[in-house]
């Protein structure tokens, strides 16, 4: 089986090993090790200052972005939700089932974040912004550097979610004033789903502390205090985690520039290769991470992906909704390899042959 998909991805050999390992009890002070150095490289590798903690929470990426909200806003905040697919208009329904007052830019398919976009928002007293680095519906990055001016000049508390940009596209915390970025195993950290990573700075910490949480499970405090001595309150994804280290590790030996320019890489082979083929990449902005391709043969999109998955074993990402027969996306995270590559558009050649794409 080859996985195309961005989450949950092909996972290397090693990390594999470690995973059918017996788990062990957590409640250790070796455990407790493993989890401060866990924490130490992801602020490492996602450029974060050294007074920035993680929150390691036990649940999807969309688990971190409801506790996220949940607990650095409240009723006094005004917040400008970024949507441009599945994934922003997620943030958008969070704010709303927690009555929190928000507003909505909502872009077109495929459409990218422009200064055109803001202006209207200029001196307007929000609050908060929250955005997807990559929108991964559509396969868009937005201009982080943007956003960032923008903020600052409106001093706005940034949220962002780079789950499936971290390790894909360039991303410095610092470097994009963000105040709170979340992250997730089974994406370009290649691990398998279920855990979440939430890092905050001091200013969101500030919060956290000042903030009236109505969750037990999602109470960052609690996961604050219990992280000072490695530990989180509730019994966590422990395997995931101890793969996590090894994986942080391999990180911290290959640099994370050069995992980037390798997922780049990737995308590049890939792209260059479908030339051809009744497929247009939808999107002018693209992510490292995934490759978006719209249908213009003979089979709708939801077709090519189960003909791939039936009967050349090789799984990519289906879209939802409106955008199902348009549109199905490939990604180039995970352990994956050029032959990959060329396994995936033979395939699709093959199809095509057959009169089938």
């Amino acid at each position: 089986m080859l996985n195309f998909a961005v989450g949950p991805v092909m996972m290397s050999e090693e990390i594999l090993k470690i995973g059918s390992e017996q788990i062990p009890y957590f409640r250790t002070d070796d455990f407790s090790k493993i989890m401060l150095e866990n924490e130490l490289l992801l602020k490492k590798h996602i450029k974060s200052s050294d007074s920035s903690r993680v929150v390691f929470l036990t649940g999807s990426g969309t688990a971190a972005m409801e506790a996220t909200v949940l607990n650095l806003f409240n009723k006094n905040d005004r917040i400008l939700v970024v949507n441009g697919g599945s994934f922003g208009r997620r943030f958008k329904e969070i704010c709303d089932i927690y009555e929190l007052t928000s507003e909505e830019i909502c872009l077109e398919y495929g459409e990218s974040l422009t200064k055109k976009h803001l202006e209207k928002y200029e001196g307007k007293k929000f609050t908060g912004f929250l955005i997807n680095v990559h929108e991964t519906s559509t396969g868009v990055l937005y201009d982080m550097n943007l956003v960032k001016d923008f903020c600052r000049r409106n001093n706005l508390f940034l949220v962002v979610d780079a789950i499936s940009s971290f390790l894909a596209d360039h991303y410095g915390m610092t470097q994009y004033n963000a105040n709170a970025t979340i992250l997730s195993s089974q994406k370009a950290l290649a691990l398998p789903p279920g855990m979440s990573f939430v890092v905050l700075d001091e200013r969101a910490q500030e919060r956290i502390v000042s903030n009236r949480v109505q969750s037990l499970y999602f109470n960052f405090k609690n996961y604050l205090l219990d992280g000072e001595r490695g530990q989180t309150p509730y019994t966590p994804a422990v395997g995931t985690l101890l793969q996590l280290r090894k994986r942080l590790q391999e990180i911290d030996e290959i640099g994370v520039a050069n995992i980037v320019n390798k997922v780049a890489g990737l995308a590049k082979d890939f792209r260059s290769k479908i030339k051809g083929l009744p497929l247009d990449i939808a999107t002018q902005n693209l992510s490292n991470a995934v490759t978006p391709l719209k249908a213009k043969g003979k089979a709708p999109a939801n077709e090519i992906v189960e003909r791939l998955k039936n009967e050349y074993d090789i799984f990519v990402c289906p879209n939802g909704g409106q955008l199902s027969k348009i549109l199905f996306r490939v990604g180039h995270i995970g352990a994956i390899t050029e032959d990959d590559n060329n396994v995936l558009v033979k395939a699709l050649f093959d199809m095509y042959e057959k009169g089938v794409l």
